[in-house]
């Protein structure tokens, strides 16, 4: 399980591993990280395969006699799970953050900041216990190097510190659903079976496996509608498979909806049209 570690990225310049090295290398500015929102306060879903990018706003005061440069140093949000001192896992930003100075005074800067996270499942997630609410914080970290070798003597010196409970955010996994009316087409007043697949994504494998004993509703949407209801309920078994009965009464398409639980998002799938003579 990866341990907090910070990797800021500006041309490069700066790459912090964080609480390898006690914050006390260097002196800590009064930072205060404020109205923090991430991913403008909805859910964060995602799959195996495509990153997904979150945004994030938070307001940033810091002393006015401290530049933060993204070179030698630098600020931003993090999502965290655990403890700030000793995190589970970590989402953290890969690029300089965008700040606006709304506010001066003698001795202090406010800025409006707007940031992005990007979730890898391939990197960022690791079991299922990520699919729960995170929390969010505020990072500074320093890099001090003195990479002048004529005295025979190079150093690089880092620090950091960090601000937890800033905010929340869940993030679940990803869903999908699959539906398939037969016979097609069938005669009115017969029996008409309809099946499908449940399943979510499961970040250690990088596939979606089966999701089993979760209802799901069968719903209906008769043709020349747009409104669907639900006519039934399945319960999904072994591998995420769903089957219902109905009786065939007219034309019209029928789909699986997934309501979604706390660790995994909702999900509809795909109408299936059946055509009843």
């Amino acid at each position: 399980m990866r341990k907090l570690a910070i990797g800021t990225v500006v041309s490069g310049a700066l790459a912090l591993s964080a609480l390898a090295v006690p914050a006390a290398q260097a002196a800590t500015p009064d930072l205060v990280f404020a109205d923090v929102v991430v991913n403008k306060g909805r859910t964060i879903v995602v799959g195996t395969t495509h990153d997904v990018t979150v945004p994030v706003t938070y307001t940033l005061t810091r002393p006015a006699d401290l530049t933060i440069d993204y070179k030698n140093n630098a600020a931003g949000v993090m999502l965290y799970r655990g403890g700030l001192a000793d995190s589970d896992n970590v989402i953290e930003d890969d690029a300089s953050p965008t700040c606006t100075t709304t506010a001066t005074t003698a001795t202090t800067v406010t800025q409006s900041c707007s940031d992005t996270l990007v979730v890898d499942p391939s990197s960022s997630l690791f079991d299922a216990a990520d699919a729960t609410t995170w929390k969010a914080g505020g990072y500074y970290g320093r890099m001090d190097s003195d990479l002048d070798d004529s005295d025979d003597h190079t150093s690089v010196e880092y620090g950091f510190a960090a601000w937890g409970n800033k905010g929340t955010a869940k993030l679940q996994r990803s869903a999908r659903l699959t539906t398939d009316a037969s016979p097609e087409p069938v005669r009115k007043g017969r029996t008409l079976t309809v099946t499908g697949k449940l399943t979510r994504a499961n970040w250690e494998t990088g596939s979606y496996t089966g999701y089993v004993s979760q209802q799901a509703a069968l719903q209906f949407r008769p043709k020349g509608s747009d409104t669907y209801s639900t006519v039934k309920t399945a319960t999904s078994s072994t591998g995420g498979a769903l089957r219902a009965t109905v009786t065939a009464s007219k034309d019209g398409y029928y789909r699986y909806a997934f309501a979604g639980t706390s660790t995994t998002a909702a999900a509809k799938a795909t109408g299936d049209y059946v055509d009843v003579q």
